[in-house]
């Protein structure tokens, strides 16, 4: 009997590029059987900041799957990465294909991810496509376009990168303190390999044109050398050869700073000196700054000419904008080099493994603790859910500080008073003990503010009150709001529906849990076994169909 094709999800984050419509009409178009599959669903991260009008890609009524977004709230792709891939499990797939957004698939695509899925043996945890970059036949590429054609030879980029479903959530998912399109992917198949799985290169292919983009595009991604000094810390001196990634240029870079420094320093020792009157410390700095200005010079010409003798050759239309963008970046580059490894090796001195480890839960009150009553001002009419007490006191047996973030618009509605809330909250306290901290948003909806669910402002007031950051925090809810307020401040959620919890909430939520006491054994007891607190990979559990509604 042939076995069963693999079932897989996709997975794709976003920043809102129109390219995305393009790659699921290219992934619509694919030739599917039933031994060569399309996938289960996809889901698009929508991970742009802010309050945004959401993204809404559509696919042909054709097709077998569906395409929904959640968003990601501008975290960077490794966030992103992670909230697609957790919400995707509730498909049932086996395995996640990530695909950037601005790739597009040829012809066979499916059918050969489907081959490649098929030769990985229960030992292989991921498997890796191969990247095709076109570049214009009648010039040599520009430095950006040849930098986009190094994903060609890239090991594990997430451009077209399937992944097991087991094998992620081993590691809990891409380590989200990467904020870039940078070293994550290598950082997760480093960890994944050390985890015992094996990563395999399979046949499929996809195209990843060039972006367009402006001349200060290679000055900015220096900003990856901090993202280098991140993977030193987490793997140590020789990450590069463990990762499969080239050597770079940085101590070019570092070679050339030194040189600029020592110019500075001697033209300044030779102004002091001038204005002191002694001669033979001028002469002796005057010739400190000239050496260092003579290497200088050596370094950023060398470094103009490696740029520049690949591209594009006298004579052809983008031979001088291109000469231009590299004399005006080539300057610039070595000092941005050197100011972001050097913030990332100071940001990250003290950087442990992921995932974080959990130092607070955060709980929402109605709903949550307590039954929900609209708008109670009366503290007579609290009433815990039931295992309230029994969840908050294995949360303090735990060790770990504890909050409330509430919203509560009645006030601004006038139908509440701050007293009244407060002494609701006070009679809560005193059915389950005191909280380290009482976070409440007064403000409803149309009042716009930056505290009110699902924005993250009371999650990051709770997490600075508790001295704690945001990612060591996990928020307890019970609506869709809840879940994306944590999302949106880098805290992990877990969802208890009720009632009122929308169906898409709980097919969004990264974690759901069937009953309070079912959520924090979620979050306390891995950390009782001596692994990773509050695993966010947590398959979630399957609660019964919930009733739509919305709470205020």
């Amino acid at each position: 009997m042939t076995p069963a094709p693999a079932s897989y999800a996709v997975v794709v984050p976003s920043v809102g590029r129109p390219t995305l419509q393009w790659l699921l009409d290219t992934l619509s178009a694919q030739d599917v059987d039933a031994q060569h599959p399309g996938p289960l669903e996809v889901v698009v991260v929508d991970d742009r900041p802010g309050d945004v009008e959401p993204l809404r890609p559509t696919v042909p009524d054709t097709v077998a799957w569906t395409v929904r977004t959640v968003r990601g709230h501008g975290r960077g792709p490794a966030a992103a990465r992670n909230r697609g891939w957790r919400a995707a499990r509730r498909s049932g797939a086996e395995w996640i294909a990530f695909l950037d957004d601005d790739v597009e698939l040829p012809a066979g695509w499916a059918r050969q991810l489907a081959e490649d899925l098929a030769a990985c043996g229960p030992g292989t945890g991921a498997t890796q496509g191969r990247i095709d970059v076109p570049l214009p036949d009648s010039r040599r590429p520009t430095d950006w376009e040849r930098n986009t054609a190094s994903l060609q030879d890239a090991d594990w980029a997430t451009a077209d990168m399937a992944y097991r479903v087991a094998a992620l959530e081993a590691v809990s998912g891409f380590d989200e303190r990467f904020p870039r399109a940078y070293r994550e992917d290598a950082d997760l198949a480093l960890r994944v390999r050390r985890a015992g799985w094996q990563l395999a290169r399979g046949r499929r292919r996809i195209t990843h044109p060039v972006r367009p983009a402006d001349d200060l595009v290679s000055l900015r991604v220096q900003a990856g050398n901090a993202d280098d000094a991140l993977m030193r810390r987490l793997h140590g001196p020789d990450w590069r050869r463990a990762a499969e990634a080239p050597p770079g240029g940085f101590p070019w870079h570092v070679a050339t700073v030194a040189a600029l420094a020592t110019a500075g320093a001697g033209a300044g020792s030779a102004l002091t000196a001038t204005v002191l009157g002694r001669r033979s410390a001028r002469r002796a700095a005057l010739a400190a700054a000239g050496a260092g200005a003579v290497a200088w010079t050596w370094l950023t010409g060398r470094f103009v000419l490696l740029r520049t003798v690949p591209g594009p050759r006298p004579g052809d239309p983008e031979f001088l904008p291109e000469l231009h963008r590299m004399l005006r970046t080539s300057a610039a580059i070595p000092v941005a080099a050197v100011r972001h490894k050097a913030r990332g090796w100071w940001r990250h001195r003290e950087t442990g493994p992921w995932p974080v480890p959990v130092r607070a839960v955060l709980f929402d009150r109605d709903g949550t603790l307590v039954h929900d009553v609209p708008y109670n001002g009366d503290p007579d009419a609290v009433e815990l859910v039931p295992g309230a007490r029994e969840a908050v006191d294995a949360v303090r047996a735990a060790g770990w500080r504890i909050g409330v973030v509430s919203n509560q618009s009645g006030i601004s509605r006038g139908l509440l008073t701050r007293e009244e809330v407060d002494a609701v909250n006070a009679r809560v306290s005193e059915l389950l003990g005191p909280f380290d901290t009482w976070q409440v948003c007064p403000h409803a909806p149309e009042q716009d503010c930056p505290c009110r669910k699902p924005r993250p402002g009371m999650v990051r007031a709770a997490a600075a009150a508790l001295g704690v950051d945001p990612s060591q925090c996990v928020l307890i809810g019970d609506i869709g709001a809840d879940v994306e307020a944590a999302q949106a401040a880098g805290a992990r959620s877990v969802l208890v529906p009720t009632p009122v919890t929308r169906e898409e909430e709980v097919a969004a939520a990264p974690v759901v849990a069937r009953t309070l006491r079912d959520a924090v054994a979620a979050v306390v007891a891995p950390a009782a076994h001596g692994g990773p607190a509050a695993r966010q990979d947590a398959r979630p559990t399957e609660v019964p169909a919930v009733a739509a509604g919305s709470r205020g």
